[in-house]
């Protein structure tokens, strides 16, 4: 119907308006150091996983020794087992648990299942022992550790991360016994003198590469502690070695309940003489190893978490996916459904407005008005607003208009493209109105078939189906699949779901009492479309995707280009995500768009991108450190489903499979391109900052693959 309170044609002659609208700017403060801070972010994830990987034998974890091996000479432990360095002849010391005592030793731990039944069995028994912690546990079960300092055992060292110090370079070797004392220090305020090697039993089964490391111990100033053959009568002295275990419990129990248990049971220091064998360390001391055990601690609740985040984001992405592809189905039968009614509502012939908002885009312009002065609808109200130009887009647009009365041309000072379309809105005759951009190329029946859901009075917009045009290069068949994967399989869904968050600028039809009713186009946020559509939903319109309605459009051809386009996208949704927040608590549909709507928007274009950066930093380590074959069958199993969806989307749209080479490549560069700009979308917003009308150069290739397709 016809709307009287304009003319029904322009002509030549008529003059175009110009109106001078001033320009938005806000302060603008350049992000840049948010970069540094995320660069720092993942390094500290990186730090977190390795520090965490190292302890749990995930990085460089060593081997026990050969069974065969080169011993060590035998004549330097002829004193007994345990190794420290004469002050005296600054040679080798060895030394035996005199007569009638006897030290219980246990290697390992602490443990939560086992270690304090052991300590209540010794307790039970009135006996002391000696625990060879290694840091990693003690760091973990800090309590642990207090409690056998605290019930008067002695503590020693089992390094750091139960490492065969064999073989080892010095430093790391050093920094194995050094993350182990920090470790007690920060566990339990205490150092230690004793030291027993991972692996380590006999002196008679000492391997030469293992004396080497012994030799370095006892030159730092460690007691190194081995163990006598298990056939030597406890009542003689001597050192008794158990590995930290359940198993360990049972024998302790066993022995005590033997003849053997009428030995005195003592701490290998106590046993020895040896005074400060366990010390208490300084409060530096204490407060470096705190440090230590809260870097293992967060460390390793990072790693856990990420894993627990990998978990969910896959069980996340999987349900979604099902979502998708079964949303999808069930509008494409819909839609076959209706084709198929004999019912049919009459086709929707009314006249519409089509405004076409122009800043800069002379490359394109003639073709998007030829197409649309082509179309096969009865009557089409060309509307082109010229937003300020510098270039030739105005001319040609008013030449345009002087060959056909059905275009308009109306120009105004740079106000953005909200302002723009608010401007054709005004000069619109019609009560349906398709708003496009200015490089869009429709096809010949784009216009008629966009309509037609107005055959239901609760419709109050439409979108069309967006192809991408100039999609020969590498990155223009990226986003030919996002479109098709993500945009329109997303559109289907979010019709189904009734809570369509956006209808993208390059098609979309409204009603123009829909329009009014909201205000028209807002210039709130960067993203007017989306806007605009939320404010359509939570206005109680129904909003629909009309896949037949096809329009094309030139995309990015550079990565700059690309970057800037999608900068401005992402802000311009998080805007409108906030601006119509309140959605979440109405009710009605309003409730519904935003507890389906904005909810899908939060997790999928907004957590999960800003989780991103950390969980490829973590499937990269994984990568390295936990098992190439593992990581590879999870990047085969991803790429699988991504290949799947996109052959059934691609199938959906009728477009040929041809792009699909590039798939596996996009995960790698596309995929994290997009992230980052999420990123720096949110962080802007954060920072208060402001953007501008950003816009690609145009090139005039929107209709370079709809030109190669046969007539």
């Amino acid at each position: 119907m016809s709307r009287a309170r304009r003319s029904t044609t322009s002509t030549p002659s008529r003059p175009t308006r110009s109106r001078s609208v001033p320009s938005r700017r806000g302060r603008r403060r350049d992000p840049r150091a948010h970069w540094v801070l995320l660069l720092l972010t993942l390094a500290v994830a990186a730090t977190a996983l390795l520090f965490s990987g190292y302890g749990r034998h995930e990085i460089a974890a060593t081997q026990p020794p050969a069974g065969s091996c080169r011993k060590a000479p035998e004549r330097l432990f002829t004193g007994g087992p345990v190794i420290s360095l004469d002050s005296r002849t600054g040679g080798v010391s060895a030394s035996r648990m005199p007569p009638g005592r006897a030290a219980l030793t246990y290697d390992g731990g602490p443990d939560p299942s086992w270690t304090p039944q052991l300590l209540d069995v010794l307790k039970k028994h009135h006996a002391k022992a000696t625990f060879f912690l290694t840091g990693t546990d003690g760091a973990a079960h800090p309590g642990l550790v207090r409690r056998i300092r605290a019930e008067g055992h002695q503590i020693g060292s089992h390094t750091y991360s139960d490492a065969n110090l064999a073989g080892l370079s010095a430093p790391r070797a050093g920094l194995e016994l050094a993350l182990a004392q920090n470790a007690l220090a920060g566990s339990a305020g205490v150092g230690t003198q004793l030291l027993r090697l991972p692996h380590m039993s006999t002196t008679a089964a000492l391997c030469e590469d293992q004396w080497q490391a012994v030799r370095r111990a006892i030159i730092e100033g460690y007691v190194v502690v081995a163990a006598d053959e298990p056939e030597r009568d406890l009542r003689d002295g001597a050192v008794r070695q158990f590995t930290g275990s359940a198993q360990a419990v049972r024998d302790t129990e066993r022995l005590f309940a033997s003849p053997l248990g009428n030995a005195r049971f003592t701490t290998v220091g106590d046993g020895l003489g040896m005074s400060g064998a366990t010390y208490p360390v300084s409060t530096a001391a204490e407060l470096r190893g705190t440090a230590v055990v809260w870097a293992q601690s967060a460390s390793r609740g990072f790693a856990d978490a990420m894993t627990w985040l990998m978990v969910a984001a896959a069980a996340i992405t999987v349900a979604r996916l099902v979502l998708l592809l079964t949303a999808a189905r069930v509008h494409v039968r819909r839609v076959r459904r209706s084709r198929r009614r004999g019912h049919r509502p009459p086709p929707v012939t009314e006249p519409v407005s089509v405004i076409v908002p122009a800043y800069n885009e002379e490359a394109g312009i003639e073709a998007t008005i030829r197409s649309l002065l082509a179309s096969t609808h009865e009557y089409v109200q060309i509307i082109v607003v010229d937003d300020g130009s510098s270039d030739r887009t105005f001319e040609i647009a008013q030449w345009m208009q002087s060959q056909d009365r059905r275009v308009m041309v109306v120009r105004q000072d740079n106000a953005g493209k909200a302002a723009a379309l608010n401007t054709g809105l005004s000069w619109a005759q019609f009560d349906l109105v398709v708003m496009i951009d200015g490089d869009t190329v429709f096809e010949l029946e784009a216009i008629a078939r966009l309509i037609q859901p107005f055959a239901d009075p609760d419709v109050g917009a439409v979108s069309g189906n967006t192809k991408v045009g100039n999609r020969q290069g590498i990155l223009g068949r990226w986003q030919h699949l996002e479109y098709v994967i993500g945009f329109n399989l997303d559109r289907r869904m979010f019709d189904v779901l009734a809570c369509m968050p956006t209808v993208p600028g390059a098609i979309g039809a409204f009603r123009h009492e829909a329009l009014a009713g909201v205000g028209g186009v807002s210039e709130d946020t960067l993203a007017e479309d989306t806007d605009l559509t939320m404010a359509l939903c939570r206005a109680g319109w129904r909003v629909v995707y009309e896949e037949s309605a096809i329009a094309w459009t030139e995309v990015p051809s550079t990565v700059s280009q690309l970057w800037k386009q999608r900068y401005r996208w992402c802000y311009g949704t998080l805007q409108a995500m906030w601006k119509h927040r309140r959605a979440l608590i109405e009710r009605g549909p309003a409730g519904t768009f935003g507890r389906r709507g904005l909810t899908y928007l939060t997790v999928f274009q907004t957590i999960l991108p800003l989780l991103a950066p950390l969980v490829d930093i973590f499937a990269l380590y994984g990568l390295l450190f936990q098992g190439a074959g593992q990581a590879a069958l999870v990047w085969l199993a991803f790429t699988a489903v991504q290949v799947f969806s996109a052959v059934y989307a691609l199938r959906l749209d009728r477009e040929k499979f041809e792009p699909l080479w590039t798939l596996p490549l996009q995960i790698f560069v596309y995929r994290q391109l997009m992230y980052l700009v999420v990123v720096h979308s949110v962080v802007t917003a954060l920072l208060g900052n402001r953007l501008g009308w950003q816009r690609m150069q145009r090139t005039g290739t929107a209709t370079e693959t709809l030109d190669r397709q046969p007539a």
